[in-house]
């Protein structure tokens, strides 16, 4: 039997993590995301979990020990946010270019300076490159069943990549909110033993791991990374089916809310996305055909079926908590703005707002101000300002 809680993010994310009781989870502590593995750690010292739990002195060497143990074999996971990720940064590469399956669940925090710990995307926005699979989670429930799946996409033997499963600082990671947990046993049996075909610790067939790669070889091992990518939304789509079949909850790559007769959408991913559904709900009372687009998969971005969902909308603006500081606007908007290009039919008028950096908060008002924004850019033809900083004080 499933059961049905009142829980902050971070105890979601703690309690999957205990369901899927990894090998390894090598962790460092960081503002808002201390409390997954401060909880988790509880359960190694209660006996709940078999894992190894291994305490570093920074996030590099978490990321590292967690590379040593997958590459040994082991489940492996660690923990992190903002300024702990960044510190990651070279070993996130590397976990990825040796197509391990690390996952890791990252609590979105502004990147230092000035210095802040509220929520915002620069820190796994930053990471977009680095070769990891990027699920976003508009709340705890969705952060919950995102782990458990990404532990089955990470594994596929199909995939074999690194994965991080985000949700929002503070607003999801300490906010309470009402989830339902699958039981024990159902998480385990979804998952399955992970049962790694080339190992170090297999004596009987040796392997190199960590070679040095020159110009002979390192640009089709690259290469074997980018088309690993290209098999990971088909693998999304095939554990969120198996995934809806235990708990009844359907995921997919990204979820449109009232979209299909839209004339007017909006694009954003993690928990901003509730309030502009509410915003929807209201200006379709109005009689404006408003809709949502939330994206799940980031990485590898599913160009093909984001355009086919948007082609044929009078106008559409993407919202970013990130800015690339390109003067191009920011991420989400920089990559659907060039998936949009090649889209059939008339070119779609597109707009860029950068909002809520730093944890600032965005309101209703704002997102209909937004939508408003959109049928003006239709009626007149014009795009005054492609890239706004929604709420700033200029």
């Amino acid at each position: 039997m499933s059961r049905r809680v009142a829980i902050t993010g971070n105890e979601a994310i703690a309690e999957a993590m205990r369901q899927i009781n990894p090998d390894v989870v090598a962790a460092y502590p960081i503002t808002p995301a201390t409390e997954i593995v401060q909880m988790f750690a509880n359960s190694v010292s209660d006996g709940k979990v078999d894992t190894e739990f291994v305490t570093v002195e920074s996030e590099h060497s978490a990321m590292s020990a967690a590379i040593g143990a997958s590459a040994a074999g082991a489940r492996a996971m660690t923990a992190t946010s903002s300024q702990g990720l960044a510190l990651m940064w070279e070993m996130l590469y590397i976990a990825a270019g040796l197509k391990l399956p690390i996952v890791a669940p990252i609590v979105n925090r502004a990147l230092s300076a000035p210095i802040n710990i509220h929520c915002d995307h620069s820190d796994t926005m930053g990471a977009r490159d680095s070769g990891w699979i990027q699920i976003y989670s508009e709340d705890a429930q969705e952060a919950y069943d995102n782990l458990i799946q990404a532990i089955r996409i990470a594994e596929h033997p199909d995939v074999l990549l690194p994965a991080m499963v985000t949700m929002d600082g503070f607003i999801v990671s300490h906010g309470m909110s009402n989830a339902e947990f699958l039981d024990d046993d159902v998480v385990r049996g979804f998952i399955k033993e992970y049962e790694p075909k080339h190992y170090l610790l297999d004596v009987e067939n040796p392997i190199t791991v960590g070679a040095l790669d020159f110009s002979d070889w390192y640009f089709e091992h690259r290469r074997q990374v980018a088309d690993a990518h290209t098999r990971v939304k088909d693998v999304v789509l095939q554990v969120a089916e198996e995934f809806k079949g235990i708990s009844g909850r359907e995921y997919k790559l990204f979820d449109g809310y009232k979209l299909d007769d839209a004339e007017y959408a909006i694009v954003i991913v993690n928990s901003a996305a509730g309030t502009a559904k509410t915003v929807v709900d209201e200006l379709r009372a109005k009689g404006l055909k408003a809709g949502l687009l939330k994206i799940r998969l980031f990485r590898p971005f599913p160009q093909e079926e984001i355009v086919e969902a948007l082609s044929g909308k009078k106008a559409i603006a993407v919202l970013d908590r990130a800015d690339t500081l390109s003067l191009m606007g920011g991420p989400l908007y920089i990559d659907l703005r060039a998936a949009m290009y090649d889209s059939p039919g008339p070119r779609v008028k597109m707009v860029n707002y950068i909002y809520g950096l730093g944890g600032r908060d965005i309101n209703m008002e704002q997102i209909a101000g937004v939508y408003n924004d959109l049928v003006e850019i239709v009626k007149t033809g014009e795009i005054k300002r492609s890239v706004t900083y929604l709420g700033v004080r200029e």
